[in-house]
């Protein structure tokens, strides 16, 4: 096999495995627009990558708080840094079911998201990566533990006094 099939050969399971990863992963410019669009976020969404790209994030979901995402985006697009977002300061950026509905307790999809600068090969920063991570079962079992632990001092409270 010649180095360019090599090549070619190893962009070409890169790329199926970053379509395929159980994370969603959306790449945009600096116009905030769908540069790649990945099979966690078409399934969760239901917007396929082929209507996403080139259209604006902010478009594809109007409901999100587009002035504190645009915020967000920006400062990693001026920064050059990398920021996170928590299920607890935020459950959800995007609107996604659960998709345990029926043995979860949750209706909507718990989510951890970072934003990630892309550099270019000279440097300039022209892309940003959304990673987003279903953290469902974490912060459920979090929320529950939190509800038994209050229940439980609530309980040891009535029977000490």
């Amino acid at each position: 096999m010649s180095n360019e099939a090599e090549g070619l050969a190893d962009l070409h399971w890169m790329f199926d495995m970053l379509h395929h990863i159980d994370v969603g992963l959306v790449v945009l410019n600096e116009k905030y627009e769908v540069q790649l669009w990945n099979s966690f976020m078409e399934n969760h969404s239901g917007v396929s990558s082929s209507i996403a790209k080139q259209q604006s994030l902010l478009s594809i979901f109007p409901n999100l708080d587009t002035g504190w995402l645009r915020q967000k985006m920006d400062n990693v697009f001026g920064l050059k840094t990398p920021i996170y977002i928590s299920w607890e300061q935020r459950p959800n950026l995007f609107p996604f079911k659960s998709y345990r509905p029926i043995t979860g307790i949750a209706n909507k999809m718990y989510q951890n998201v970072a934003i990630r600068p892309i550099s270019s090969p000279n440097g300039a920063i022209k892309h940003l990566c959304l990673v987003v991570y279903d953290v469902t079962d974490i912060a459920t079992n979090k929320i529950a533990l939190s509800a038994a632990n209050d229940k439980l001092k609530r309980l040891t409270s009535a029977l000490s006094k």
